[in-house]
């Protein structure tokens, strides 16, 4: 283990200090989403919570494919930045800004003019479905601002700089929670709002942070050089399609396993209330660690695109092995907190105690599968910044939808194991993309472990 240490002992630290402030910031987007169940679980009633499941459910799927998509930039950023190219570095800044922003009104209007004509449709109860309407359409509204800011950010995240979106994030989220109190209670004179409340401070904070992270890229001295050529005339097809070559295939991988959840949320919804309530409670906070190892996903594509970009397989190689020792050590302590503190967690987000009995029996099993979701999301980092995204997207697919959801739908439903059969196969599904995405990395990874072919700076 000593020797282990110290053979990865430099890239521990490389990782942590790029992953620590992602891991927060990442944290940042599915805190809103977490801070929104507190409030309508504390101030409202479960026909709200169980709205707010529904809602998230169908919303993260258009969340990811905008985030999956704007991922695309942070490779070819590391890459280029490796290459000491900065002119190309502004250069792809002004097409992914652009493609961020037409993706972020398309996902809204699929939603509008798509989504909610059908949310009555889905076998939910009526009661839901009506609260859930018009929360659904304001956080439909919010992910324009959102990939903005989240444009910005990849940026600079791709460059090595990942405090400022954290500590944005923060601020954020402090915003969201004191508006989101203020709009659903009716405080200082304001009409209570109840679910819409929670719908409004999202849209709120959303449009700040992104406002705050674009003035911190434009007026930061330590961007300028990366700026020069920043403008909406380098607007290209060529780039934008380099963008969405990387962006798209993530997109959909975040798509596969997302919709699965999400697929397995409206499996639940028509098992009973309690049960979607519960579901929604436990999968807030298996998200919460999930999210913080996206950060150390994000460091992962990072180190892993700064080596690629100058052929340094050897380092890519000791790079990613060390963000795998990482994230397992912090799932595995997420996985301990869960089952020791199954029947406190749960209060956190509802004070029911029928849905709280449910959801301390599905922390049990979230806390079996938090290694599977660290090492596999570590995986598609490492990968992604290799530019290695078409396989790994195939592999998502077959573990989730092909594996997983139907898993989860025959022993929830088929055989009556209700809620906890469906997360059985969502753990299930989460083990085969974990163990395949490992094994395509040690294969491609292995070939040219022994290469290193530095590529000189241009002059």
């Amino acid at each position: 283990m000593k020797a282990i240490y110290h053979k990865y002992r430099p890239f521990y630290s490389e990782s942590l200090k790029l992953a620590i402030p992602v891991m927060i910031s990442q944290l940042g987007h599915i805190m809103v989403q977490i801070s929104d169940s507190i409030i309508i679980g504390h101030f409202t009633n479960k026909v709200s919570l169980a709205a707010v499941s529904l809602v998230n459910s169908l919303f993260m799927i258009p969340l990811v494919v905008g985030m999956g998509i704007s991922y695309g930039l942070t490779p070819l950023i590391a890459q280029n930045n490796a290459r000491k190219d900065f002119k190309e570095c502004g250069l792809l800044l002004s097409n992914s800004l652009m493609l961020n922003l037409l993706t972020g009104i398309v996902l809204f209007s699929v939603i509008y003019f798509g989504t909610l004509p059908l949310i009555g449709h889905l076998g939910q109860a009526p009661s839901v479905v009506k609260t859930a309407t018009p929360y659904l359409f304001l956080l439909s509204l919010s992910i324009i601002p959102l990939l903005i800011f989240n444009t910005f950010k990849q940026f600079a995240e791709g460059l090595g700089f990942t405090k400022q979106a954290m500590k944005i994030s923060i601020w954020g989220n402090v915003i969201n929670i004191c508006l989101g109190v203020i709009f659903v209670k009716g405080l200082f004179g304001i009409h209570p709002m109840g679910i819409k409340g929670v719908g409004y401070s999202t849209l709120i904070d959303r449009c700040v942070m992104a406002i705050v992270m674009a003035i911190y890229v434009f007026k930061s001295p330590i961007f300028k050089g990366y700026l020069k050529n920043f403008a909406v005339k380098n607007i290209d097809r060529l780039r934008g399609l380099r963008i969405l070559k990387i962006g798209a295939p993530v997109a959909l991988q975040y798509i596969f396993e997302v919709s699965a959840f999400g697929g397995a949320s409206i499996l639940i919804g028509t098992i009973g209330v309690n049960q979607q309530a519960a579901h929604l409670v436990a999968l807030n906070l298996a998200s919460a660690t999930y999210m913080m190892a996206t950060g150390v996903s994000a460091a992962a594509a990072i180190k892993s695109g700064n080596y690629f970009g100058i052929n340094d397989h050897k380092n890519l190689r000791l790079a990613a092995i060390s963000n795998y020792h990482i994230v397992l050590i912090l799932m595995g302590i997420t996985a301990v907190i869960f089952a020791l503190g199954r029947n406190y967690l749960p209060w956190i987000i509802t004070s029911d105690k029928d849905v709280i009995i449910i959801a301390s029996q599905l922390l049990i099993i979230a806390a079996f599968f938090q290694l599977f979701d660290g090492t596999q999301v570590v995986g598609l980092g490492v990968l992604r910044g290799m530019g290695d995204v078409n396989i790994p997207t195939f592999i998502t697919f077959l573990a989730y939808w092909v594996g997983g959801l139907p898993i989860g739908y025959l022993l929830g439903v088929k055989l009556k194991m209700g809620v906890y059969g469906v997360w059985y196969g969502l753990v299930l599904g989460l083990a085969i993309a974990s163990v395949l995405l490992f094994f395509r990395f040690n294969l491609i990874s292995k070939r040219h472990r022994d290469i290193t072919i530095p590529i000189p700076a241009k002059d």
